[in-house]
């Protein structure tokens, strides 16, 4: 993951050698088209090329002067050496440059200058001296570059670093919400078998667990996984629902509302078998003759919304006494985990009675 954004980035050189050319063709053209529109002789071609070709040391110096930037960078010069090392390295670059272009005029004689331009050491010197504040000028341009592109690159660095240990937070987290809802829906289906058992109902006692079985095996198949297509969450709430028919016999009265085309849309999982356990617990368990429940989803504004609804006991009007338990505060922890504030929950009273739970969620494939 961390290296794929540098592979995409075109490499140092290559940023080098077209700024620097570009830099080079800028000077040449410039000086050439306007000594010639002032009616100035010289020898026109070479000077081109000696404009062009005399920022080549220059050119080669800027990586030097980049990893300069970065080991002693330009906000932090309060050590002595410091100072030395940057004055050491401009005043190199410009000596450099003063030898390149005093060789080159010995060469080419650019300005076309009668007898010529003057012995090597003559211009090398001139040059030097006179590019002194040129030369502490485009040093201290180029160490400030090489100080913001290095802030830049650490700086996505630890965004990159911090995406990814936010990422195992999260998965830690919906690691641990996971180990305790698991056990917590266990202890209840096994409390469900005891009480099959102490009614001498063992044949359901056997079918429970049974399904029990088949149930676990599969959330502890998909236990490293925090998304599933909603297919595979809807055969958790069916197996759920199979263990808890076993416990009502005929008063769970069961449907499932979902549109062929929202099968793949993705999930957080195991969010509908707590929205059922609740519905369970606090409204048909709380009913003599039981109760239906009915599970829904549906898509809008981008959004996938679940929905448990159960026909029991609606919520106290004020709000009061409202028992949710582990499973539903489980369920807006990992929410909050995954989708930040990107996510809704409601738990509201539905007419002509009853109460339905829903999630809405982006909507992903």
């Amino acid at each position: 993951m961390d290296a794929s954004p540098a592979r995409t980035q075109p490499p140092q050189w290559l940023w080098v050698v077209t700024i620097w050319s570009a830099v080079g063709l800028f000077d040449a053209t410039e000086n050439v088209f306007v000594m010639r529109a002032e009616g100035m002789h010289h020898y026109w071609g070479r000077l081109y090329f000696y404009l062009l070709v005399s920022w080549l040391p220059w050119a080669l110096a800027t990586p030097l002067v980049l990893r300069l930037a970065r080991r002693y960078p330009p906000t932090k010069l309060r050590p002595l050496s410091t100072w030395v090392r940057h004055i050491l390295a401009g005043v190199s670059i410009g000596l450099a440059f003063s030898t390149w272009t005093a060789a080159l005029e010995v060469l080419l004689n650019p300005w076309a200058k009668m007898p010529g331009p003057g012995t090597f050491l003559q211009i090398q010197s001139r040059t030097f001296y006179n590019g002194l504040l040129a030369c502490a000028i485009l040093y201290t341009t180029l160490l400030l570059v090489g100080y913001l592109l290095d802030s830049r690159e650490r700086l996505a660095r630890q965004q990159t670093e911090t995406a990814r240990l936010n990422e195992q937070l999260v998965k830690a987290q919906l690691s641990a919400l996971r180990h305790q809802i698991e056990p917590h829906f266990l202890f209840n289906t096994l409390n469900s078998i005891a009480g099959l058992v102490r009614e001498r109902r063992n044949d359901d006692a056997v079918s429970m667990i049974v399904e029990l079985s088949d149930f676990m095996r599969r959330v502890l198949k998909d236990s490293s996984l925090h998304h599933v297509p909603l297919s595979e969450e809807l055969d958790f709430a069916r197996k759920y629902l199979d263990i808890q028919k076993v416990r009502f016999v005929d008063r769970l009265h069961c449907s499932i509302e979902v549109p062929d085309d929202l099968l793949l849309a993705q999930v957080p999982t195991l969010i509908l078998q707590p929205m059922v356990e609740n519905a369970i617990k606090h409204g048909i368990a709380r009913r003599a003759h039981g109760g239906a429940i009915r599970i829904l989803a549906s898509r809008g504004n981008d959004k996938l919304t679940l929905s448990v609804y159960n026909d029991g006991p609606s919520l106290p009007a004020n709000g009061t006494n409202v028992s949710t338990g582990i499973g539903i505060s489980n369920i807006r922890t990992r929410l909050e985990s995954l989708y930040g504030d990107n996510f809704e929950f409601t738990m509201q009273n539905q007419p002509p009675g009853g109460v339905q739970v829903s999630v809405s969620v982006p909507f992903k494939e």
